[in-house]
């Protein structure tokens, strides 16, 4: 068994948690957008904070090791393949994504709502896109 197959089941392993936390936290933020009282707010921001520092930090941030520890022992096979970077953007954009829900979460934190449910709800599909994309350029290397 080699290494770098490990690598690849741990990081395939933390890919599927950080995204359970991507997909959950902006619906937590839809819910979030249209609670009335205060004690549902403040319920909100509890699941919101620690969904985001319990699992989905140290899910990206394994994610991200890994990853690039794959793309290092590889690295002479992946830099000249397209596709390769164009995955890599999308990650740029998925961590991106993540930063900007931290975001939220502290505009909520001070009672405020920034965007409508309309938003949020369209919002929690983007990262439904980044991953189609980046499954498919990771698995059919089509450039």
């Amino acid at each position: 068994m080699s290494i770098y197959l490990i690598l690849k089941a741990l990081h395939l392993i933390s890919v599927v948690t950080w995204f359970a936390g991507i997909f959950y936290l902006p619906r937590l933020f839809v819910y979030h957008s249209t609670a009335e009282d205060q004690i549902s707010k403040d319920r909100f921001v509890t699941m919101e904070t620690k969904l985001y520092r319990v699992i989905m930090n140290p899910s990206m941030i394994i994610t991200l090791i890994l990853g690039i520890w794959m793309l290092a022992l590889n690295w002479s096979g992946y830099s000249s393949q397209v596709w390769i970077w164009i995955k890599l953007a999308l990650i740029l954009v998925l961590v991106g994504y993540h930063h900007y829900c931290l975001g939220i979460i502290k505009a909520f934190a001070r009672g405020e709502v920034r965007h409508s449910e309309k938003f949020l709800r369209i919002f929690n599909e983007i990262p439904v896109l980044i991953l189609v994309s980046v499954v498919f350029l990771a698995v059919l290397k089509p450039f």
